[in-house]
């Protein structure tokens, strides 16, 4: 008796189209993260700090900025500058506001962007906002990028 042979068909599965469509799908998704990152930061390199919080406890407070740089703080809105010699004198914008913030405690806080520069003079303007109990935040921007306020809504 003659033996039968069976030939195993195997099955092959080709991924190829499977892998150049994921090819194709991936490459769409960064170029889309690409385009949408450049239109995110515009040509102008400008971050707008928007002062708004549902959860938070200053969340019924007026915000009041300020930006520590290495040769000083200034204040907003009127982007005056004070320099780092004249933080503390009793003349100084900065301690003027200070004392409107300290006596409006329930009504109003302080936002802080801090550049590179100016890390020294927010360490020492920190220490002097938490002692006085003034509630505050900040944030870290990098140099050559233009900062816009929003008013809190």
């Amino acid at each position: 008796m003659r033996r039968r042979r069976f030939s195993r068909s195997s099955t092959e599965v080709e991924l190829f189209p499977f892998l150049s469509i994921l090819a194709c799908t991936i490459g769409t998704l960064i170029l889309l993260i690409i385009v949408l990152t450049t239109q995110m930061f515009g040509e102008d390199g400008a971050v707008t700090i928007v002062a708004k919080g549902e959860n938070g406890k200053n969340s019924s407070k007026l915000p009041n900025y300020i930006e520590c740089k290495g040769d000083g703080v200034i204040i907003y809105p009127s982007k005056k500058l004070v320099k780092k010699a004249n933080l503390y004198s009793p003349s100084s914008p900065f301690k003027t506001l200070l004392e409107k913030v300290k006596n409006h405690k329930n009504k109003e806080y302080l936002i802080v962007v801090v550049r590179p520069d100016g890390f020294d003079i927010f360490q020492e303007i920190r220490e002097v906002i938490e002692k006085q109990g003034i509630d505050m935040g900040y944030e870290p921007i990098e140099e050559g990028i233009k900062v816009k306020f929003e008013a809190k809504k």
